[in-house]
């Protein structure tokens, strides 16, 4: 079910006009930090793979992807949901190194995803992913790189605000570390993920929550995660805190990819023991590709948390409900 919240009082924070140099001005500093923090360079990326070779990212394994037939190799092809498949097969096949990396820009269709405040059929995120020793695959790596990510996201904001003054919002560079499990642990009253987020983002401001994808001690997992890209006992979501909406507001998903022995172990778990046929997988348990960190960082969420905008809406342009038209228009939230 579609919904839309609505900020009490609420005002767009800059015309439509200097809405879109706002924009331009985030994605391209953000952009060139990220690169230089993570020692990633820039790569072009599909928009669609082949069905069959199992590079596309099957989000919580619901989700059906876009298909269609293309006569011209006998086939067909899958808009990606997301790269964080492509992008380590990629980083094989371009002779990238330990400790180097790339990035692209992602853009992609996902159908079935319900429309709110935050969420969008249109997804347009920076996928990263890097090329990462054996000894790297801890928790303490995957905290340093989350900092790296959010000092970026902070220094923009910053620079954000001197360059356009009607804009208030003020990120904490201060992140956080809790696993999904100490989370459960911590607000036994909340069984709703959401809700424990909320509670420990407003506490916070800004926030990693790790070790996503395996069931907790309640039976029940924090949130869905596919079973071959991340190591579910070394990931995380970049999450802060988002005055305007009053709520927890996820801007990256990444982690420690799958080596063959996790990657294994997560098919069973997850019930996918069928990819194992596949190209990626093969290669995957035959321990033919890198180890990696990587993740998405989404561009539309990313440009309406430091800007103040209430809808994703207001940042890219997608199609919408009619309901969902009608109450933007009639509380100051211009849709693109």
């Amino acid at each position: 079910m579609n919904r839309v919240t609505i900020p009490e009082g609420y005002r767009p924070p800059l015309s439509t006009f200097d809405t879109q140099l706002a924009i331009e001005f985030i994605k391209h500093n953000f952009q060139v930090e990220l690169s230089h923090a993570l020692n990633l360079r820039r790569v072009s990326a599909p928009l669609f793979v082949r069905m069959e070779s199992g590079l596309n990212d099957n989000l919580n394994g619901v989700e059906r992807p876009v298909r269609f037939d293309v006569p011209a190799v006998n086939g067909e092809g899958e808009v990606v949901h997301s790269l964080a498949k492509w992008k380590r097969l990629a980083l094989k096949r371009y002779d990238f190194h330990v400790g180097r990396g790339l990035y692209t820009d992602m853009n992609a269709i996902r159908r079935d995803e319900a429309l709110d405040n935050l969420h969008s059929i249109y997804v347009d995120q920076w996928d990263w992913e890097k090329i990462i020793t054996r000894e790297d695959r801890t928790l303490d790596y995957l905290k340093r790189t989350a900092r790296e990510i959010v000092y970026c996201v902070a220094d923009v904001s910053d620079r954000l605000r001197r360059e356009f003054p009607s804009i208030h919002v003020k990120l904490n560079r201060k992140m956080a570390c809790v696993t999904t499990q100490e989370l459960e642990d911590m607000y036994p009253e909340l069984p709703d993920p959401k809700d424990r987020e909320d509670a420990f983002l407003r506490e916070h401001g800004t926030a990693l929550i790790m070790q996503i994808g395996g069931k907790l001690k309640s039976g029940k997992p924090h949130d869905g995660r596919a079973p071959d890209y991340d190591d579910w006992a070394l990931n995380g979501d970049i999450l802060f805190w988002n005055e305007v909406l009053g709520r927890a507001f996820e801007i990256s998903s990444m982690g420690i990819r799958v080596d063959a022995e996790s990657l294994d172990r997560q098919l069973t778990l997850a019930g996918c023991d069928d990819r194992r046929g596949l190209p990626f997988h093969k290669m995957l348990l035959n321990d033919e590709l890198p180890l990696t960190i990587g993740g998405g960082i989404g561009q539309s969420r990313l440009c309406m948390l430091m800007m103040g905008n209430a809808h994703i809406g207001e940042v890219q342009s997608s199609i919408w409900d009619e309901e969902t038209l009608r109450v933007c228009a009639e509380n100051n939230i211009l849709l693109l």
